[in-house]
């Protein structure tokens, strides 16, 4: 058993943790439920030995641990897969599994063949076929996610702490995570699992722990309650999210893009994207819904200039045709892009809050045309920390001490500070809890009113059902559907999503 006694924590003044304590138990899906910012993920880093520096004991298998390093807790049989990867982009597959345990003849070299082999091993239990030479820097979002279990698994720890690994896979490699976390609760293992999807929740955990503002709310067995009484006590009060009930047929046509196809950067017969076409109106809030590979973050990436060389097909701001040939061009024409990996495309973590915000905005920031304006900058992230909830003691902190969805919100506010036209959201709630994501719908409705248009990726249908007006449906690089609000329903999209025409 983990067990967790009065746990402390502050970052910067701040407090993250105050005298948590909670059981984990073997054997168990442990579910970890908060808000961002409750302390989930701090909590398992103190656990996983990546914060050394805290108040309160930590007992594992009846001893006393206080673990100075990643390594003495790996060594201790405490794996964690974290939310924000963690792999290094240049190496392969293999290499990244095997980082820092390599297998070793007896004069020291490295057994690379034998390495790819029981790579290959790992993936296919995850149902990954891909090369174990691959670079990571090759793979998706998705693809790489199953690399950081497979790394966790190799370790066969007794602790495995997973903090929100679904986030960018698809379901069918859900089901098959959930086939393994149960062969490893057959096994005696402790799974620590964190997730804001409550229908994964009451599917794959056991017990559950609710932290609310870094303190310990309440623990039990997960199906002696139900999903309203769990967000009462995650959120202090009850969340309802209401469908969009506003049209927007008869608003005029904002954005347009005709026959967007993208070839594949390898393989130029291959192609990722094949004359896509669609319209968004004046205050649309138009989702795009996709299995793992449907090309909805290529699509993106394409209406912001990101693949000029391989890319072909005609963006339209209104009637005027615009030339697109990087994100300079695509900001010019009032176009912003919140990408689907905040942490790799979207921040600048080593930086302060301040800095991510102003740096899209620069120009209009500068004092005489000369020097940057302290106090205009200032007062840029100041409002915007206050209108998008940012929760900082300071905007002078860096972007990395915050929680994933506060750093998400510094990404929104980073492009919101363009004034764009048209929004790209490619996965803006991946890893965020549910209140945070009701302020990010309250926010695109609140833009959308004012007639700017919004193009949202999610991988959620609940979410693409709550906020959209009208929904894309995208299978294996074509466009499957466009889906009036009013006429969708989860099957449906799905029977679009798995089927071309």
């Amino acid at each position: 058993m983990l067990i967790a006694k009065n746990i402390s924590k502050k970052f910067s003044g701040v407090i993250a943790l105050a005298n948590i304590s909670m059981e984990l138990h073997p054997g168990k899906v442990n579910a970890i439920i908060g808000e961002n910012g409750a302390g989930k993920s701090t909590l398992m880093k103190i656990f996983s030995g990546v914060h050394t520096q805290y108040e309160g004991e930590i007992f594992f298998n009846n001893k006393l641990v206080k673990f100075k390093s990643t390594k003495e807790a790996e060594d201790a049989g405490i794996s964690i897969i974290h939310q924000e990867l963690n792999l290094v982009p240049h190496l392969s597959i293999a290499e990244n599994i095997f980082l820092g345990r390599e297998l070793t003849n007896s004069l020291g070299m490295v057994k690379a063949k034998l390495m790819n082999e029981k790579t290959t091993e790992l993936l296919s239990k995850l149902n990954l076929n891909i090369d174990p030479a691959t670079k990571i820097a090759a793979l998706k979002v998705g693809q790489q996610q199953l690399v950081e279990i497979a790394k966790a698994l190799y370790t066969n720890a007794e602790v495995i702490i997973m903090d929100e690994p679904t986030s960018a896979i698809s379901d069918k490699e859900v089901d098959n995570l959930f086939a393994i976390i149960n062969q490893l609760k057959s096994e005696g293992k402790i799974i620590v699992y964190i997730s804001h999807k409550f229908k994964e929740l009451f599917a794959i955990a056991d017990r559950y722990v609710v932290l609310r503002d870094g303190s310990t709310i309440d623990s039990g067995n997960i199906n002696e309650i139900t999903q309203d009484q769990l967000i009462h006590k995650m959120t202090g009060r009850n969340i309802r999210e209401n469908k969009r009930s506003s049209s927007v047929k008869d608003q005029p046509v904002l954005f347009s893009a005709k026959n967007i196809t993208l070839n594949h950067s390898l393989f130029k017969s291959k192609k990722v994207l094949n004359n896509i076409s669609f319209e968004l109106h004046n205050g649309e809030i138009l989702g795009v819904y996709g299995l793992m590979g449907a090309g909805r973050t290529e699509l993106m990436e394409c209406i912001f200039g990101l693949h000029p060389k391989n890319g072909s097909g005609e963006i339209s701001i209104g009637t005027e045709v615009q030339k697109i040939k990087c994100p300079a061009d695509a900001m010019a024409a009032g176009i912003a892009l919140v990408p689907e990996d905040r942490k790799l495309h979207g921040l600048i973590i080593n930086q302060s809050i301040r800095f991510n915000i102003s740096i899209s905005v620069l120009e209009t920031l500068q004092k005489w045309g000369l020097l940057l304006s302290a106090g205009k900058e200032n007062s840029l992230s100041e409002n915007y920390i206050n209108k998008l909830s940012i929760k900082t003691a300071s905007d002078n902190h860096l972007a990395k001490t915050l929680s994933g969805g506060n750093q998400q919100k510094i990404v929104l506010a980073k492009w919101l500070a363009t004034h764009p036209q048209v929004l790209l959201l490619d996965e803006p709630t991946r890893g965020i809890d549910i209140n945070a994501k009701a302020e990010i719908y309250e926010l695109m409705k609140t833009l959308a009113a004012e007639g700017m248009g919004i193009i949202i990726v999610s991988s959620e249908l609940p979410e693409i059902l709550t906020v959209a007006d009208n929904i894309l449906v995208m299978t294996e690089g074509e466009l499957t559907a466009n889906i009036p609000i009013e006429e969708a329903t989860e099957a449906i999209i799905l029977k679009h999503a798995i089927h071309k025409n």
